[in-house]
């Protein structure tokens, strides 16, 4: 009878640089993505330390590119918000299957719930099992500095560029496309990716001036219901 030999434990410094690792493909999407919001800080005419300053006090890439133009048209505060708010719920159904248990230290949990990033979500997703502290943080600081550091590579670009670059906001939508097609490699995340399309074709047709909002919630609803459909079949199996 053949034994089975349980692997070593890891050290501290391999979980770390297992989490750098994991943070590369998904990073290397990320630093000209800040790059570009790095540009759009100065194409704006906003001071270059507004770039940092929203990398590290509302690390949230979607929202950052998208707060540039409500900081420069002097949006009200309640609409930032509101928009603030709507963009970033979806954080809210990450934590259900985040691994954020495997963080024992407040401070750190603190962190790492600061830092649950889309980029974050979809690496954890792909890999459900492998987590441990020390590797889930690296992973996150990880991903914040090839974001911080883009933003100001893009700002010491912005001083040697003469012109303006147009259609810089929409950077990010190639990075979530990637991300996507990632997560949604198995057939068994299939579904998800349908039901995604269906929401949000449903909202552009019914309700166009909120597709985004109505198609997130109407996602929502569908993947609740596939979850209670899944576990009828399973209780019944």
């Amino acid at each position: 009878m053949e034994t089975i030999v349980a692997a070593p434990p890891q050290t501290r410094r391999q979980q770390v640089a297992a989490g750098a690792r994991d943070s590369l493909a998904a990073g290397l999407g990320m630093y000209p993505i800040g790059i570009a919001f790095g540009l759009l800080v100065i194409q704006a005419g906003l001071p270059w330390w507004i770039a940092p300053a929203l990398s590290i006090f509302g690390f949230a890439g979607s929202l950052e590119l998208l707060m540039i133009s409500m900081i420069t048209v002097a949006t009200p505060l309640a609409t930032i918000a509101l928009t603030t708010f709507l963009v970033n719920f979806r954080h809210v159904f990450y934590a259900f299957t985040f691994p954020l248990h495997v963080v024992r230290n407040p401070v750190a949990r603190f962190y790492s719930m600061y830092a649950l990033i889309d980029e974050a979500f979809a690496v954890t997703a792909g890999r459900p099992r492998a987590w441990t502290s020390w590797r889930l943080l690296a992973m996150q600081l990880a991903f914040q500095s090839y974001w911080v550091g883009g933003g100001l590579t893009g700002v010491a670009l912005a001083q040697l560029i003469p012109f303006r670059i147009q259609g810089l906001e929409f950077a990010l939508c190639a990075l979530f496309i990637t991300l996507t097609l990632d997560a949604c490699r198995s057939r068994k995340e299939l579904p998800s990716l349908l039901l995604a399309g269906l929401s949000f074709s449903a909202a552009i047709v019914l309700v166009p001036d909120s597709a985004l909002f109505a198609g997130l919630i109407g996602f929502v609803v569908l993947l609740v219901a596939r979850w209670a459909l899944t576990r009828t079949r399973e209780a019944a199996a």
